[in-house]
């Protein structure tokens, strides 16, 4: 019964929220035109501000001709997997981890913009079996073109 008391009066305090309130609840959206072009991007740890990786990323308008390129490497293909409400979902990989000499590595990004900046989080999975065979962390990138 309290259970239902509280999801009554959660209810009315939504229905009965300012107009203001509401447009700042809503989502926006973000379609691949706004992040086509040429970033600078920084794959960083869930705490703290040290770069674990810089590269360069190119969007695209359409889910084709994004890559990714490491500092000394060649491009690498990047897969737009999904683009849903503010977020837009990147997959690179398997490629050769910069950070685990001799492993193979898959990411998985989900990216918005936010005040002109690219920011998300990414889950990297490495080809080995155990408890580090998945990194979590942060994405920020900067606009170039």
């Amino acid at each position: 019964m309290k259970r239902i008391t509280l999801l009554c009066c959660a209810a009315l305090l939504v229905g009965c929220a300012p107009a203001d309130e509401e447009a700042a609840m809503e989502t926006a959206t973000i379609s691949l035109a706004d992040v086509a072009g040429m970033w600078q991007a920084q794959a960083l740890p869930e705490t703290g501000d040290s770069a674990l990786v810089t590269y360069e990323m190119v969007a695209t308008e359409s889910t084709e001709g994004w890559t990714v390129t490491f500092p000394g490497r060649a491009p690498l293909p990047a897969r737009v997997v999904a683009v849903e409400g503010d977020s837009i979902v990147v997959e690179v990989g398997p490629y050769e981890s910069l950070l685990r000499d001799g492993l193979m590595v898959s990411t998985r990004t989900v990216a918005r913009l936010q005040n002109n900046i690219l920011v998300g989080t990414f889950v990297a999975h490495y080809e080995a079996a155990g408890a580090d065979s998945v990194l979590r962390g942060r994405l920020r990138g900067m606009r170039v073109e």
